[in-house]
């Protein structure tokens, strides 16, 4: 079977050797329709995924892309500083199962938002 492949690429080998117009033009052709299939799929069918990869802040040279990092700095002050208020109950061992719940919330919104920079 290894011989009959060695075979036919040794004779592919010498048809594109004796015969370049041809193979440049066969060649030509494929890729032509190839690209042109590719567009039309592109256009008419494109793909469902989107593009997520956020560019670092660095990088960015708008407004827009630097004000969700002030707005997350904000938030996670507010969450500390809310949070310090629990923890004042704590110590006065005023905490109810309400405030438990709201510290396990805030815990999780500062992580997300920590994760999220």
């Amino acid at each position: 079977m290894n011989a009959f492949f060695k075979h036919a690429r040794q004779k592919c080998l010498q048809w594109i050797v004796h015969h370049p117009k041809k193979f440049f033009t066969y060649s030509m052709i494929f890729l032509s329709v190839s690209f042109a299939g590719s567009l039309i799929l592109g256009i008419f069918f494109p793909k469902e995924t989107i593009f997520t990869i956020k560019p670092p802040v660095l990088y960015s040279k708008s407004q827009m892309a630097q004000n969700p990092t002030v707005n997350n700095e904000k938030e996670m002050k507010k969450i500390v500083e809310e949070l310090g208020t629990l923890k004042v109950k704590r110590d006065r061992k005023q905490l109810q199962k309400r405030d438990s719940l709201r510290i396990e919330y805030l815990f999780n919104q500062y992580q997300q938002l920590k994760n999220d920079q």
